[in-house]
């Protein structure tokens, strides 16, 4: 176990201190815990590390809002105790994190598997709603319908106490984490770059799993250059949980066989403190710290408006409407589409002075002062992705309704109320 600053993760160690290193990362709204089953096994060879998400298992809540973030941070808990080469495996999020690893910092990884994974989970729209329910609703929804999600529903059946278990472990992790998790798997797509993974890769997916299921793993697969695809029978989306067994045995095989290279690796856990006197290795079996190979500098050129423009578009509007609005641009009307996302949200919405939160509360003030009702469901959706609880958006209109009009806040109250209504109720 250990102490946790902000730049680290929560973590804890099993296994002999001398043996290589095996890191298993968890799934969003779980726990290190969701590992349990394979610590006896794979303890018989490897050091295991485990770490949890911020704000998961008790871990503090220190939001990061993407993978890249999560990866940093888990580095800086590797070079913290001095772990500098390691297997990985992970599932779904930790899947990514696994997969921003071997694309980002592939010297420190020696073999990798990716389990309920994906290149791209599902859509941006998909997570920045459910970080909406969140925030409205806490995290009782997402908790009593994640079984539904996880495990098949005969193991769900058979299985109370388990499923009792992932509804208590998500119902228990701070809400705003969770948020951020869901901010960093909506901004995650690795699709154009899996041909970069260099290292070994079993990719692992239950057969039942409507989450990331055996199409996901395929992608992955096809894309990566050294990959091998195992599907496990009667499993839905936490197949550890489900089938410990058959993932257990799947692990093993795979890293035993991956790190039985003609070369050295340099896998190693290095202790903070040594224990014991031993005679030093030779630095270039064991590093200790590496030097990165020299990248010069690029030129710095005049910023990309419309590319940075359409990126915060589709972040505030979601990806649905954007690409609706540019499917439907044509010769007459493709230059202000343009024009809005160069000028509208390239040069004004992505300008530092306000953040997202207080530029909503703008916007809906002046569609209603202008009467754009056409626009302000638009944009209730909109501030409710920028982090505008109910609540606040009402206090907008309130505040509208005394230097607007009272009429023209009474409009906006019945379009408010419908897409509150709408975006806020959790699917059953």
């Amino acid at each position: 176990m250990s102490e946790t600053p902000m730049n680290t993760l929560q973590y804890r160690f099993d296994g002999p201190e001398d043996a290589p290193v095996l890191i298993l990362g968890p799934s969003l709204g779980t726990t290190w815990h969701m590992w349990d089953r394979q610590i006896p096994e794979l303890t018989k060879q490897w050091r295991v590390f485990r770490f949890d998400l911020p704000g998961h298992g008790g871990a503090p809540a220190h939001p990061a809002p993407s993978v890249g973030e999560l990866v940093a941070r888990l580095l800086a808990t590797l070079d913290a105790v001095g772990v500098q080469r390691f297997g990985y495996a992970g599932c779904a999020l930790g899947g990514a994190v696994g997969l921003e690893l071997a694309l980002r910092r592939p010297e420190r990884l020696a073999s990798l598997a990716l389990v309920a994974a994906s290149p791209r989970f599902g859509t941006a729209d998909e997570f920045r709603q459910r970080g909406v329910i969140v925030r409205t609703n806490g995290l009782d929804p997402i908790a009593r319908t994640s079984p539904d999600r996880w495990f098949t529903g005969g193991f769900a059946a058979a299985q109370p106490a388990i499923t009792e278990w992932a509804v208590q472990m998500v119902r228990t992790t701070d809400p705003g984490c969770y948020i951020a998790a869901c901010e960093a798997l909506a901004g995650f797509d690795v699709r154009s770059e899996l041909g970069r993974v260099g290292v070994p890769t079993l990719v692992l997916v239950g057969s039942d799993d409507q989450v990331t299921g055996p199409a996901e793993a395929r992608t992955l697969v096809a894309g990566i250059p050294d990959a091998r695809l195992a599907v496990v029978p009667g499993a839905s989306h936490l197949v550890p949980v489900e089938q410990p067994a058959a993932v257990t045995d799947l692990l093993v095989r795979h890293f035993s066989t991956a790190w039985q290279q003609p070369y050295d690796t340099g896998q190693t856990a290095l202790p903070a403190t040594p224990v014991r006197p031993a005679v030093a290795a030779p630095p270039q079996v064991v590093p200790v710290a590496e030097i990165a190979p020299f990248v010069p500098a690029q030129p710095l050129g005049p910023p990309d408006r419309y590319q940075s423009g359409l990126k915060v578009r589709r972040e505030v509007l979601g990806d649905a409407h954007v690409d609706q609005e540019l499917a439907q641009a044509d010769e007459f009307s493709g230059d202000f589409q343009e024009f809005m996302t160069r000028y509208a949200w390239g040069e004004i919405w992505d300008r530092p002075g306000l953040d997202r939160r207080t530029r909503s509360c703008v916007t809906l003030t002046a569609l209603i002062a202008g009467g754009h009702l056409e626009d302000l469901a638009l944009h209730v959706r909109a501030a409710l992705r920028n982090g505008l609880t109910p609540h606040e958006i009402r206090e907008v209109l309130l505040q509208a309704a005394v230097y607007c009009g009272v009429p023209a806040a009474s409009r906006a109250f019945r379009v408010a109320q419908q897409v509150v209504r709408e975006e806020t109720t959790p699917a059953e």
